[in-house]
């Protein structure tokens, strides 16, 4: 997303930072490690995992989104994921420029990247391997990445319901760029921000811009782990993707705003209002879908 900062930019991030010195945000404390082309590693040198076997059961896809009922999370798993993957999407917001995961270069890219991470089982090594200290969370119980059945290919690319040979056929991939990402792997909860939990996310198009669609995390109130009482405000995250100033391409950056900031943003087209045609609404990973 394109555009400048609001006033309270240095706040949201000065909380941010107090919170990692304090211990709150604890996974934000470990360095970085740089990766062997400058970056910072996000691999995870875990033991060669095979998906496992298909059974009838991992062919079903009860919403016909697309999305293999066994990937769908469930219970206490759904709270697991939405805790991880709001924090992954945040930690990205609290380091230096010259220390964002080398992947990270939009904002479809932090979504793969949170959404990835917060499925992989988050041991020793994983914490190692991103540079930070593993918060002592609850773990996805159901599956962890990459050994689900459709292997590492995570997003699904291709319009249709799930069907056992996609698995293997490329309707599968480990990229996705923001459109497919709305289209094939999320679904549409409201165009009311008061139906937004955590994990949740917003989606755009711009059409006036080369890269019309673009994406925020909504973190809601308990980003930062503060206590029950704490009137700290609701915030979403995003990547800017590229930005041109002048002739220059510039890489973008991470930005936290609070939904208020949000709402009142100086160029109408951001506000995520029904009104605006530009706003495509609030959506939810298809992971997560539950029966309405």
């Amino acid at each position: 997303m394109h555009g400048s900062f609001l006033s309270n930019r240095q706040l949201l991030i000065a909380v941010l930072l107090a919170f990692v010195c304090a211990g709150v945000l604890q996974a934000c404390l470990a360095k970085p490690e740089p990766s062997a082309v400058g970056g910072t590693s996000v691999v995870v040198p875990t033991q060669k995992q095979s998906a496992p076997a298909t059974t009838a059961a991992d062919s079903s896809d009860t919403f016909t989104d697309g999305t293999p009922d066994y990937l769908r999370l469930q219970g206490s798993d759904r709270d697991a994921f939405r805790r991880w993957f709001t924090w992954l999407a945040l930690y990205p917001a609290t380091l230096p420029k010259a220390k964002l995961p080398a992947e990270i270069t939009d904002c479809a890219a932090l979504l793969r990247f949170a959404y990835r991470e917060a499925l992989r089982k988050h041991d020793a090594v994983w914490a190692r391997s991103l540079g930070v200290a593993r918060p002592d969370w609850p773990e996805i119980a159901k599956y962890h990445y990459p050994a689900t059945v459709v292997g590492a290919n995570l997003f699904r690319v291709a319009e249709g319901s799930y069907a056992p040979a996609d698995a293997n056929n490329g309707n599968f991939a480990q990229f996705a760029d923001a459109k497919t990402l709305w289209r094939f792997n999320t679904h549409r909860v409201s165009r009311d921000l008061h139906a937004a939990r955590p994990g949740d996310l917003l989606f755009y198009r711009q059409l006036e811009q080369n890269s019309p669609y673009h994406s925020m995390v909504y973190l809601g109130r308990d980003y930062a782990g503060q206590t029950s009482g704490n009137a700290w405000p609701e915030a979403v995250v995003y990547h800017t993707g590229p930005t041109h100033t002048g002739s220059d391409l510039g890489p973008g950056e991470m930005r936290v705003m609070t939904v208020q900031d949000l709402l009142n943003h100086p160029s109408p087209r951001w506000r995520p209002v029904p009104g605006n045609g530009n706003f495509l609404g609030l959506y939810r990973w298809n992971i997560l879908r539950e029966s309405e």
